[in-house]
């Protein structure tokens, strides 16, 4: 499996690009900002791009996603539980001081348990609400992308619009059932593990 990861824009997030070795097809995880660098990405690694996966619908996660479709033709995927987030992206970025652009309507809607193929890898989505209604992670091939549901030590908020303490402590408990050497690939910081998390993060005491 490929994995690529770039940290893009003011918020210092992480977007990840995801993709099959064998077949060279690739998804985009939270393009959210700086297309050309992640194009460059693409590009440089000869990949084809069927699918923009946002985990959630806040704008640090979603700004180039526009970009992103126009270039590569791939589908912008989320949970319908976000769509209200997704379509008042350009107020978001304008409350915290940073402008948007329009971004195109979703191509289409993920759940719980739908399955995204990459070529011959397959990822399971897993709906995790908390940090927003329609927050989702994509687990396979031993790593799971959490956007912004678990951190390295740390959760997501809950007091942005949408968001739910009981959800997240439902989803983060979840999360920490897989397997504990899975990887995780979050939103904000650097990689951690599933037993990492169980044993060091702060939220393990919340519960």
């Amino acid at each position: 499996m490929i994995i690529k990861k770039l940290v893009v824009g003011p918020l210092q997030e992480n977007c990840y690009i995801a993709g099959d070795e064998k077949t060279n097809k690739a998804i985009v995880i939270d393009p959210g900002d700086e297309p050309d660098r992640i194009l460059e990405l693409i590009r440089d690694n000869n990949l084809e791009v069927t699918a923009v996966i946002l985990t959630h619908a806040h704008f640090d996660h979603i700004g180039a996603a526009g970009d992103i479709k126009k270039a590569t033709g791939a589908k912008i995927l989320i949970h319908n539980a976000d769509k209200e987030l997704y379509t008042g992206a350009r107020d978001q970025a304008a409350f915290w001081g940073y402008d948007l652009d329009d971004l195109p309507e979703p191509d289409g809607f993920i759940k719980e348990g739908d399955e995204i193929n990459i070529g011959e890898l397959i990822f399971t989505v897993l709906h995790t609400p908390g940090h927003s209604p329609g927050g989702v992670c994509l687990y396979g091939e031993g790593a799971l992308f959490t956007g912004d549901t678990i951190f390295q030590g740390s959760v997501g908020r809950t007091d942005f619009h949408g968001g739910d303490m009981a959800q997240l402590k439902e989803s983060f408990k979840r999360l920490l059932r897989l397997p504990e050497n899975t990887v995780i690939l979050s939103g904000h910081g650097p990689e951690t593990t599933v037993g990492r998390e169980k044993r060091e993060n702060f939220f393990t005491g919340e519960l």
